[in-house]
């Protein structure tokens, strides 16, 4: 799935909240990154379950894998997008 454009930006904010949920089963998928998402975060689990459609919640997830070019490239292609629309989507949730 690749929701994005050819400039890599995210068609709509429904797009960016796909590829932020996406980043985040993506990131979830691993203990240790999982793990460090919470602390350098601040959110917890239940966090997590309760603002699992919050923008806020998504562009936090989003801007985690930013702050780690290795993350970000990797998530990218684990989920069949780019960096750029990822950060673009990052962006665009934040509110």
């Amino acid at each position: 799935m690749r929701p994005d454009t050819d400039n890599g930006k995210p068609d709509s904010s429904s797009d960016s909240a796909t590829l932020g949920l996406m980043a985040l089963v993506w990131t979830l998928g691993d203990g240790q990154r999982a793990d460090r998402l919470l602390a350098l975060t601040g959110l917890d689990v239940d966090t997590l379950r309760a603002g699992i459609d919050d923008p806020a919640i998504l562009s936090a997830v989003l801007a985690f894998l930013a702050d780690h070019e290795p993350d970000l490239i990797a998530c990218a292609q684990a989920i069949d997008t780019t960096p750029a629309a990822l950060i673009a989507a990052q962006e665009r949730l934040n509110p």
